[in-house]
């Protein structure tokens, strides 16, 4: 059963690009490769067309994933989005009660996820903790490295 996935009008296009870029550009080149390693001549012993083979069979895998993806994909109204309580894309401002460090994260989809960017996996230990908490809310979380506190000091989107 195909799951529906939640993501952002930006994402989402980024992956039918991405999709666009795999069947217009990468799929003629690998056919272009297949015909090339076939004029070579016996293809029971030719290291070539056995290599371009193989990549195209990935190449369409990705591109029936990617499609499979898009085709149950889902964008989330990121105005409609309820800021009492912490939900998919919410921006969360928390503290550290045990050393007072301030961050602030969004709650993101797995495939858009970037530490550095601030943007943590709704699958993350962190945002599985947090989701549907609100404001004022000092939760115990366990992480890899132990438990930690955090108070939600602010939830907007």
């Amino acid at each position: 059963m195909n799951q529906i996935t939640y993501y952002s009008a930006e994402h989402l296009e980024a992956l039918k690009q991405e999709l666009n870029e795999l069947e217009a550009v990468q799929r003629p080149l690998i056919a272009a490769s297949i015909a090339e390693a076939r004029d070579k001549g016996d293809l029971s012993e030719n290291a070539e067309y056995d290599a371009a083979k193989e990549a195209q069979g990935l190449l369409e895998l990705k591109i029936t994933k990617l499609k499979n993806l898009i085709a149950n994909a889902r964008i989330l109204d990121e105005s409609k989005i309820d800021t009492s309580k912490i939900l998919l894309y919410s921006i969360v401002k928390l503290k550290n009660v045990k050393n007072g460090q301030v961050m602030t994260y969004t709650l993101v989809p797995e495939s858009e996820s970037d530490l550095k960017g601030g943007k943590i996996s709704v699958t993350s230990p962190i945002a599985k903790g947090l989701l549907g908490k609100e404001q004022g809310e000092v939760v115990s979380i366990d992480v890899p490295a132990g438990k930690i506190e955090l108070e939600i000091l602010e939830i907007s989107r």
